[in-house]
Formats: C-alpha cells, sequence, structure tokens
C-alpha cells in the first residue's frame, strides 16, 4: 500500500437515526484523524442541524468531491442539496432515501478508486426506496453496486465471535429448499479464504452448525455433513455440524476462527447475546472493504447525544485491519519470483520405451567375504545381562 493515510468513505445512515451522533462522538478524538483520513458522504445542513440539537463541538470541511479531501480533517462531502426536513426520533421517506442517496454517491465514488473502504451508519431497511429500487440489505446492495458478479457473505463480528450466515433473511419455511451442498461449499471455501486474506489466520478452523435442533436431521445427512467432508477433502479445517444450543451453551465457538450458521436467528441471538458495544457487520469476499456498526437506527434514543459510539469505531478499525492485511496478503503474490533453476528431463520415445539393464545377481558368499559380520555382541551375564564391548582390536569373523 502507498505511504499515505487510508481514506475511509462513511455514511451518514438514516437522517433521523443515530448516524451523525457516532461521526462526531467518534471524530472528537485527534487520534482517528492520526489513523486515516474520513470522508462523510452526507449534508452539511443535515449535519449542522444534529450539531445543533445535541449541542455537540463538531468541525468538519464540506467538499464536493472525494479528490479535494484533506489529511488531518473530517471531510464531509454534500452527496445532496436538496432541503430534507429531519425529524429525529421518526423515520420518514425523506430521511430513507437521504441515507440512500450517501450509499449512491459512495458506491460511485468507489468504482474511481477515491477511497479505500467503507463504513455504514445505521440505517431503516424499511423505508429506503428510490427510483422503483427497494433496498433490502447492505449486503445485496453492495453485491448489485460493486460485486461484478461476485457474491459476498455476511460475517457478524465482537470480540469473542465471527459468526456468518449461509442463508440471509429468508423465511423458516424456505431455509430448506435454499440449503444445497454446493451452496454451503462455496460458503466455506469463502470463509476459508477471508480468514486466511483478511484477517491473517494462516490456518482457519470453521465450525458448522446444524439446522435441525440435534443435528441429526435429513439436512444434516444429506447436505451438511456431505459439505463438511467436500471441505476437508479440499484441505479446509471445517468441523460439524454442531446443534447450536449445545454449541453455544459449552462455549465451543471459543475453538473456532469463525462460525457459520444456518439463518438469521441462529446467528443473531448468541452474537447479541455475546456482544457488549463493540460489535460490527463485515461483507466479505467483494473487492470493497465494507463494514457497518451491528446497530439499528435506535430512533427512540436518537438525538439525546448519550449513544455509544463504540461500533463504529470498531468498524472503522476493523476495516482499516483488513486493508492492511490485503495488502500484505497479495503484495508477495503480485510479483512472484522466476525458478532460478530448470529440471533437466529427457522425455524422448527413445528413454521412455528403453530396456533397462539386466542386473548382475547377488551372490552372498562374495559379499560376506568382503564384509565384517554386523552381528551384535551376546549378553554377558557377569554383567548383568549387559552387552559385551567389542574389542576394537580383533576383527569379528561370521560364524
Amino acid at each position: 500500500m502507498e505511504d499515505r493515510k487510508i481514506r475511509v468513505a462513511i455514511t451518514h445512515g438514516d437522517t433521523n437515526g443515530i448516524g451523525y451522533e457516532l461521526i462526531f462522538k467518534t471524530f472528537a478524538e485527534p487520534e482517528m484523524l492520526e489513523l486515516c483520513t474520513p470522508i462523510i458522504y452526507g449534508s452539511p445542513k443535515i449535519a449542522a442541524y444534529h450539531r445543533k440539537a445535541m449541542n455537540i463541538q463538531a468541525n468538519f470541511s464540506i467538499i464536493n468531491r472525494a479528490e479535494d479531501a484533506q489529511d488531518g480533517r473530517v471531510n464531509l462531502l454534500t452527496c445532496f442539496d436538496d432541503d430534507v426536513k429531519v425529524e429525529i426520533g421518526t423515520p420518514t421517506k425523506e430521511s430513507g432515501e437521504a441515507a440512500l442517496k450517501a450509499l449512491d454517491r459512495a458506491m460511485t465514488d468507489f468504482r474511481s478508486q477515491l477511497y479505500d473502504v467503507l463504513v455504514a451508519c445505521p440505517v431503516d431497511n424499511t423505508n429506503m426506496s428510490a427510483d422503483n429500487y427497494s433496498y433490502k440489505n447492505l449486503k445485496e446492495y453492495s453485491e448489485t453496486s460493486i460485486g461484478d458478479g461476485a457474491k459476498g457473505i455476511k460475517i457478524m463480528i465482537n470480540e469473542t465471535l465471527r459468526i456468518a450466515l449461509a442463508t440471509d433473511g429468508l423465511a423458516i419455511k424456505d431455509i430448506p429448499a435454499n440449503l444445497t451442498e454446493e451452496r454451503l461449499v462455496a460458503k466455506i471455501k469463502a470463509l476459508h479464504a477471508s480468514m486466511q486474506r483478511d484477517f491473517r489466520i494462516s490456518n482457519p478452523r470453521i465450525a458448522v452448525l446444524a439446522l435441525n435442533p440435534k443435528a441429526d436431521g435429513t439436512e444434516e445427512n444429506t447436505i451438511i455433513i456431505p459439505a463438511v467432508k467436500r471441505s476437508e477433502e479440499e484441505g479446509i479445517n471445517a468441523y460439524g455440524p454442531y446443534a447450536a444450543d449445545e454449541f453455544f451453551g459449552h462455549s465451543l465457538y471459543e475453538a473456532f476462527d469463525c462460525v457459520l450458521a444456518m439463518y438469521d436467528d441462529q446467528a443473531n441471538i448468541p452474537f447479541t447475546t455475546l456482544m457488549q458495544n463493540d460489535g460490527i457487520c463485515y461483507i466479505a469476499s467483494l473487492p470493497l472493504v465494507c463494514t457497518a456498526p451491528a446497530l439499528s437506527p435506535d430512533f427512540v434514543n436518537a438525538g439525546t447525544g448519550e449513544y455509544d459510539e463504540s461500533a463504529l469505531r470498531h468498524a472503522i478499525f476493523t476495516a482499516l485491519d483488513i486493508v492492511r492485511n490485503r495488502d500484505e496478503h497479495d503484495s508477495p503474490l503480485a510479483n512472484p519470483l522466476q525458478k532460478l533453476y530448470h529440471e533437466k528431463r529427457d522425455d524422448s520415445e527413445k528413454v521412455r520405451f528403453s530396456i533397462p539393464k539386466k542386473r548382475e545377481p547377488f551372490n552372498r558368499n562374495e559379499h560376506n567375504d568382503r564384509r565384517p559380520s554386523q552381528r551384535p555382541a551376546q549378553a554377558d551375564n557377569k554383567n548383568g545381562g549387559a552387552p559385551q564391548k567389542p574389542d576394537a582390536n580383533k576383527q569379528q569373523t561370521a560364524e
């Protein structure tokens, strides 16, 4: 990576939620500007409204292009000039559209390589739509925008757990039909590659959870177990399937680098239970390093000025670590050393079909005449059965 600060794009999220509060508090510490150069994708008018409403001391420089971002400053990029009514604590169509406009602008700038990583502040999926487009979730949006056909995988991360989803956002009745051996193998491979490249774990251990409570159903026998075995055959340390209650009840997750859950609640409930204030979501297997705090816009507490910004700070730290890890992983592979020698081989037909020379027969008597006997010395009863030391001045002869 070039010797410069990493540029972090941060979208403001739902404008009636906690996004600007998280941003202002995160960059209130000068040390954050020593680690990265933030580019806030949002609206100066809305940012000023939140700053005044919460009486927060926050300074930012207004820019119109990501190219104009300067190190050592909080750069606020104007994504739209429209006047948007701010109703802190109330989800509205306008607040959802403002969130989507910020994401659109950020994705456009990423295609021009104007920043390094993206961190998305919380949004309300149910009110984000524009121009006949209905926003589903960050993973699907990222895939559509910059994936180039690649499929992402959502990984939820906190201090004690990394857990990914085999299916995302499906009703319980639709999950079995969407679980196939091929898809599970692809997910396991993607997790394995992400652990190696994004987190620099050379030989990751991946636990696969069962779909059914006792891990002995049809899906386990016909889909999950074969997928785990195929992954093992390809050199991946995959284990399972594990019944979810025993796996988390006995803290088995502590022995693994990542866990693959079969559906949302199977992952969300233990993740939320184990999460303190640092939980984040990471969309792996895409060209863009994209993280987000594992938070909702929390309209109930928005605007109070008392929200903990640890999750956003952790999302930024994780994104910085991942982009550095990717660079360390990819750099040696970019210009591999050429072989300094060539194997000398003769593949001509003459050599391949030539008849080997007949070997001389082995003559045991002649061999024994030329070589002294190597038979071990006999045990000496007087010395407690210990073998006698051979006399170096006398040559032993074969019996």
